[in-house]
């Protein structure tokens, strides 16, 4: 029998793990897509609520709860070889508890496209896979040097939550910041995110009036549909700016993994639709 082994994670931690575990838990909906994509869904005995794609995936597999408030009792007791988890998506309190309790957790952290094969090649080599996780690295580093090159830049406002209709003028917008994955994903298509951040921390996914964001006069106001689900109700906010407004699969915006390689060849298809319309309107907001 091959002895477990160490592998370190994208925090530098060390996590002893069989050679190929046999039971997982995953805590994170992407990483459970990426398991089920490298064909792994059959030994995931554990998922959060939020783990729903692909659909009945996973209809075997323990429901422990979500991603902030896990059920640490039921995750030991299902006795996993390995849990995965996130740094951004999970507590980190949680992973302490897994680990203080003799599990072993292995902690993704992914700011970025290339980050994200990055953490996909060392996660496959963490569960024994062989060539999958490079191969999947690959597969989005192809895509992303592929795409952004033609055409003009393009700024634009991505909302990821609104406090409410009802505050009127008060009303402040959470809007993407520059240090995240799908701002990353969006630059890399040729977007630029704007109000334009280089912050602390907290300025990832910062606050604002719309009339700030108004100022910043964008080419574009991407909509996504989750975590907030942005209807043509809220689009009609953006009515009488000149920016082009669409809609966006969330899932697609920040489920890095399978669905990243797409997402960039669909955004940057996006990108190029868009300023062929603004230049045809003799409109090019944003300075672009």
């Amino acid at each position: 029998m091959t002895p477990p082994r160490p592998v370190v994670d994208d925090l530098g931690t060390t996590v002893t793990v069989p050679h190929r575990p046999a039971r997982l838990v995953s805590l994170v909906p992407n990483l459970s897509e990426v398991l089920w994509w490298w064909h792994l869904a059959d030994r995931l005995v554990g998922v959060t609520e939020y783990c729903v794609a692909p659909p009945r995936a996973f209809d075997h597999a323990h429901r422990v709860r979500g991603t902030k408030n896990p059920d640490v009792g039921a995750i030991v007791d299902l006795a996993p070889d390995l849990v995965v988890a996130n740094e951004e998506e999970n507590r980190e309190l949680d992973v302490q508890r897994l680990r203080a309790a003799g599990v072993a957790v292995y902690v993704t952290r992914v700011r970025g496209v290339h980050d994200a094969a990055d953490s996909l090649e060392r996660l496959g080599a963490a569960l024994g896979l062989g060539t999958a996780g490079e191969r999947l690295a690959a597969t989005i580093r192809r895509a992303a040097n592929g795409v952004g090159g033609r055409g003009p830049r393009l700024s634009a406002v991505c909302p990821i939550w609104r406090d409410g209709p009802a505050k009127g003028d008060d009303e402040t917008w959470w809007v993407l910041g520059r240090d995240t994955f799908a701002a990353d994903l969006l630059a890399t298509c040729g977007f630029d995110v704007v109000p334009a951040l280089a912050g602390p921390e907290e300025d990832r996914y910062p606050r604002y009036p719309l009339t700030a964001l108004a100022e910043a006069d964008p080419g574009a106001v991407l909509l996504p549909d989750e975590p907030y689900a942005f209807t043509a109700m809220d689009a009609e906010v953006f009515a009488h700016w000149r920016a082009s407004v669409r809609h966006l699969d969330g899932t697609a915006l920040v489920w890095w993994g399978p669905r990243t390689p797409a997402a960039l060849g669909d955004l940057d298809r996006l990108r190029r639709s868009i300023a062929r319309r603004l230049r045809r309107r003799g409109s090019v907001p944003g300075g672009q």
